[in-house]
């Protein structure tokens, strides 16, 4: 299969997650919510969570309320997956933070 992309992977996943956004009723702070459970109960890694950091900043979300969802899903999905939740998190956080640093750098 050809594609004229040199990123279908991600142009891919891009389609996926408007298509999602559409067809979805939830407000956006609550559909990143339901979105990082989801990521723990799947034990994703730190770049799932990353690619939701924006969103979530855009959303309004705080860092309790990330916090209050893995405290809800910990019953379901277990200690294990939300300790590693969290840890991908905080992995995923660093990254934008060093992101943002180094686009800053470029720019001044």
């Amino acid at each position: 299969m050809s594609t004229a992309s040199e990123t279908p992977v991600l142009d891919t996943l891009a389609a996926m997650t408007a298509d999602s956004v559409e067809r979805c009723g939830l407000a956006p702070d609550m559909l990143i919510l339901t979105r990082i459970a989801a990521l723990a109960a799947s034990d994703a890694p730190p770049i799932s969570y990353l690619a939701h950091i924006d969103p979530a900043v855009r959303a309004g979300l705080r860092a309790e309320q990330v916090q209050d969802v893995l405290v809800a899903v910990a019953p379901i999905v277990g200690t294990a997956r939300v300790m590693t939740a969290a840890g991908n998190i905080a992995e995923a956080l660093g990254i934008a933070v060093a992101v943002a640093d180094a686009e800053i750098e470029a720019e001044g």
